[in-house]
């Protein structure tokens, strides 16, 4: 059950090694259905000809289609489908019940039960409607924390996996297992914790500003402008990995900031939370990116064992030293909750479902191309478009319109292979 690493997505911290690319959406196409070597395409050739006395006509064809729909890359893709839509759900989910964690009822009516405030996003101030509804809860610090902890069950989960898949193995093995491959890159104790904690800050820095930034835009703004990491980790891959220079991923980019400066802009600059909101959500953005690129340039290639030992060490480091900063921001007042009617509902459903996306992110590839998973960071955001229209009566149009749609054009130029131009051909003969 050995996997290579590469640059992870949002929710993979690692994936499978090809050549050139260490980005995980190129290397997705790149090992898509027209380039993998059980793609239908390349199936479809020897099932014709690998007997003599094969079928001709239409029984030849009904054959060959038969072949195709139930080939090892077809049943791939079949599974890749299902997992888009579990990681756009549950990523959707993750970042709504996160939202609405942000629309109490006010102080004053704090022994009624909690109603979620619709409001019109054009010309919304969305600080005032946090310093009026949202009073009972501004833990954006405990959230994170609190999310992050789910983190733990990564390993158990994995180890009760591997249990039930393979009864003959002890729990020592499987624990040895997962182990060994630090080891063999010559980690010591000390110096993989220390890594450990390193990821932990990034992980933590990273989260806190993408829920921060659910403070002053809707759920939507946040996820579109959170999707530019993967041109972030183009440019850092190019950098520091020395990835190969592709220039329609260049132009990717350049689309990308041109997003994120129309969203920046679309309620414009004074007196408008909206810039500073618009720059913790792209911050998000790149913290994952040099997350993924420090991963693949520090830990290399990690077996499913080993990364869901990474993870759980980090939740474990979360909750084990970033308790104080939590307990202190309450103290001091920077954070504000009431114990007593503390939104665990709200709170819980956003933590499995982070952990929901996780756990597909991590180990679906097993089963399928990384695309359809980086597919589920871009697809969120039409999904979450529709509950903001919904839920807030939310108008997307103009300046946001425009930005979210570049951003979402900027995405898929990024996941362009190399060859590219050589599979637009394939396609056209």
């Amino acid at each position: 059950m050995t996997r290579d690493g590469d640059i992870p997505t949002i929710f993979n911290p690692r994936g499978r090694n090809r050549a050139p690319s260490v980005l995980v959406t190129d290397e997705g196409v790149a090992n898509g259905p027209f380039a993998h070597a059980d793609s239908v395409s390349s199936q479809q050739e020897p099932a014709e000809s690998s007997s003599p006395t094969a079928p001709t006509g239409l029984a030849a064809k009904l054959k060959s289609c038969s072949i195709s729909l139930c080939s090892k890359s077809a049943r791939k893709i079949y599974f890749g489908i299902w997992v888009t839509i579990c990681v756009t759900a549950s990523w959707v989910g993750a970042t709504h019940c996160i939202k609405y964690l942000y629309l109490q009822r006010p102080i004053t009516d704090i022994d009624e039960d909690p109603v979620l405030v619709p409001h019109d996003t054009s010309g919304l101030n969305m600080t005032a409607l946090q310093n009026q509804y949202a009073a009972s809860y501004q833990a954006p610090f405990f959230t994170t924390w609190f999310v992050t902890n789910w983190t733990m069950l990564f390993f158990p989960l994995y180890f009760l996996s591997r249990l039930s898949t393979k009864r003959c193995k002890c729990a020592s093995e499987i624990f040895t297992e997962s182990i060994r491959g630090y080891r063999d890159k010559g980690f010591t104790a000390v110096r993989f914790m220390t890594r450990c904690s390193l990821f932990c800050l990034l992980w933590v820095g990273t989260n806190y500003m993408y829920i921060l930034s659910l403070r002053i835009l809707l759920a939507t703004d946040v996820m579109a402008l959170f999707a530019t990491n993967v041109s972030f980790v183009y440019l850092l891959s190019w950098v520091i990995l020395h990835e190969q220079f592709v220039g329609i991923r260049i132009m990717a980019v350049i689309i990308c900031d041109t997003g994120v400066a129309l969203l920046a802009y679309m309620d414009g600059i004074t007196g408008s939370p909206t810039l500073g909101g618009v720059v913790l959500a792209t911050s998000a953005a790149a913290g994952s990116a040099v997350y993924k690129v420090l991963f693949k340039k520090i830990i290399g290639d990690a077996t499913y064992g080993q990364v869901a030992l990474f993870f759980s060490l980090i939740g474990m480091l979360n909750a084990a030293l970033l308790w104080p900063l939590s307990l202190g921001l309450f103290l001091t007042g920077v954070e504000s909750l009431h114990w007593d009617k503390l939104p665990w509902p709200a709170l819980l459903t956003a933590s499995s479902l982070s952990l929901v996306a996780n756990l597909l992110g991590n180990f679906s590839v097993a089963l399928t191309y990384d695309l359809f998973i980086t597919l589920g960071l871009i697809t969120a955001v039409p999904v979450s478009a529709a509950l903001d229209v919904v839920l807030y009566g939310a108008n997307f149009e103009g300046m946001k319109l425009a930005g979210m749609i570049l951003i979402a054009v900027g995405f898929f130029l990024v996941m362009f292979p190399d060859n590219w131009p050589d599979y637009i051909t394939r396609l056209l003969r």
